[in-house]
C-alpha cells in the first residue's frame, strides 16, 4: 500500500463541517458531557443535579445545575467573594476556601445552619 496524498479540493471543503463552537474553543468535552447528564429510561424528565466549578485567580465559582435538551438550568451560584459574610477574609482561592464552599453549598439557604 503505497503513500496516498491528501486532497483538499473545492469538494473537500463543500462537505466538511465544521465542531462545534465550544469544541473548537476547547471549552467543551462533549464524550464527558454527555456521559455527565445522561439520565436513565426509568427516571424520565427527572434532573439530574451537578456541581460545576470555576476557578479563576480572583474568584471560586460554584454553580449546581441539570442539564435539559435545549440548555442547562443553574439552580443556584456561590461566589468566593461572598465569605467574607461569613468570616473568611483572606485566601478566597486556597483550600480553606473550597472548605468554606462545600459548606456553604450544603446549607439549604445559603448558610443558615
Amino acid at each position: 500500500m503505497g503513500f496516498v496524498k491528501v486532497v483538499k479540493n473545492k469538494a473537500y471543503f463543500k462537505r466538511y463541517q465544521v465542531k462545534f463552537r465550544r469544541r473548537r474553543e476547547g471549552k467543551t468535552d462533549y464524550y464527558a458531557r454527555k456521559r455527565l447528564v445522561i439520565q436513565d429510561k426509568n427516571k424520565y424528565n427527572t434532573p439530574k443535579y451537578r456541581m460545576i466549578v470555576c476557578v479563576t485567580n480572583r474568584d471560586i465559582i460554584c454553580q449546581i445545575a441539570y442539564a435539559r435538551i435545549e440548555v442547562d438550568m443553574i439552580v443556584c451560584t456561590a461566589y468566593a467573594h461572598e465569605l467574607p459574610k461569613y468570616g473568611v477574609k483572606v485566601g478566597l482561592t486556597n483550600y480553606a476556601a473550597w472548605k468554606w464552599f462545600i459548606w456553604i453549598h450544603s446549607c439549604p439557604h445559603w448558610g443558615s445552619c
